[in-house]
């Protein structure tokens, strides 16, 4: 068992060694569940499969990830 404390912003810190050894990063979602006064649960959020792949997409353009390429036209076919 690690103890940590509540900062004046109200976040709560999660000692080092547990983000090291369950690969802990920063922008990790958690959700907090209030068992009972002062009983609380911290349950690591899993990403739902292909999350935020759309967004990345719709930003591919904006990077300049997307170049046009060119092509042979269909009309002499």
């Amino acid at each position: 068992m690690l103890k940590t404390i509540v900062s004046s912003k109200g976040r709560i810190l999660l000692p080092a060694a547990l983000r090291k050894q369950d690969g802990i990063e920063p922008g990790d979602e958690f959700i907090v569940e209030r068992i009972d006064r002062g009983e609380y649960r911290l349950l690591r959020r899993a990403p739902e499969p292909n999350e935020g792949v759309l967004d990345w997409l719709l930003a591919c353009s904006d990077k300049g990830f997307l170049v046009p390429i060119g092509s042979e036209s269909t009309d002499t076919l």
